[in-house]
């Protein structure tokens, strides 16, 4: 029987793409079928792979950016595409399974794995379809030199107790109706109390939280001077600058809902720990 294969299209923000190409990874890996990962940049991540991410090891699999075939073939069946992919994959892919229908599969407890085996098969996603260790995101993601020079750059100004706090705000409605501000400025005077030499480093996409956080906590905020923006290389470098400076920290305090917060401690593989700040029922 052929080994078998999957074409891979992660989609939404940063934080998405990176679980869906672990899982295709692992998934593939215990099928014994081989991995290609193609990178559309778009709306929700406007950069591609290789300005943001090192090469990974094509032992592993291959990651490429899209070809302009790839826009005929294996883009994402979408309005703008009159979702005309959807009957050219149906040609060339023996299964396929579209971003939307991940979350209710996964419900029915469906088996990925054997899905995929022995077959040629198609896959979209953003989220997560498996299980594997947080570890494998540091060994498989590596930021660019440019980007890895602001994470030292900032980790270096951290005290022994650096928390991080994630505020998601622009485009997160459950973020922004179940994490107010207040609760984190709450989490960071109760640590403030019991360690005096606190740091605080802040990620958010809000330049009135950076304002309202450093108004309450001084010197002791780190936070980027620039504008959170995903609708430019620089902007989508800062974000991932950002995302690996709170893994570093030693207890990340963040938003309802967001992958972004949840991506950040599992980078930190263990010796991060995730406190979500949200409302009591």
């Amino acid at each position: 029987m052929s080994k078998g294969s999957l074409m891979l299209v992660p989609s939404g923000g940063l934080a998405n793409r990176m679980r869906a190409v672990m899982s295709g990874y692992v998934a593939t890996r215990e099928a014994g079928s081989r991995l290609t990962v193609v990178w559309f940049p778009d709306w929700a991540l406007n950069a591609p792979f290789h300005e943001i991410f090192e090469p990974i090891d094509p032992a592993l699999f291959e990651i490429r950016e899209a070809r302009p075939t790839d826009y005929l073939l294996n883009d994402r069946p979408r309005r703008h595409n009159f979702r005309l992919t959807r009957y050219v994959q149906r040609l060339v892919y023996a299964r396929i399974i579209e971003e939307q229908c991940v979350t209710p599969l996964k419900m029915e407890h469906f088996d990925f794995v054997e899905w995929m085996r022995g077959r040629r098969c198609y896959m979209s996603s953003y989220q997560d379809f498996g299980t594997f260790p947080d570890s494998l995101y540091a060994e498989i993601f590596r930021p660019v030199k440019a980007v890895r020079d602001v994470i030292d750059a900032t980790t270096s100004q951290f005290a022994p107790r650096t928390i991080g706090m994630h505020i998601r705000r622009t485009d997160n409605a459950d973020s922004i109706a179940q994490s107010p501000t207040s609760l984190f400025i709450e989490a960071g005077e109760r640590e403030l109390a019991a360690n005096p030499d606190l740091k605080i480093f802040l990620a958010t996409d809000s330049e009135e939280v950076k304002a309202e956080l450093r108004a309450v906590f001084g010197y002791r905020l780190l936070t980027p001077s620039a504008p959170a923006s995903r609708d430019s290389i620089e902007g989508i470098r800062g974000g991932l600058a950002e995302l690996y400076t709170l893994a570093a920290t030693s207890r990340i305090y963040g938003s309802a809902n967001s992958s972004y917060s949840t991506m950040a401690a599992k980078i930190g593989s263990g010796k991060t720990e995730l406190v979500v700040c949200q409302k009591k029922d």
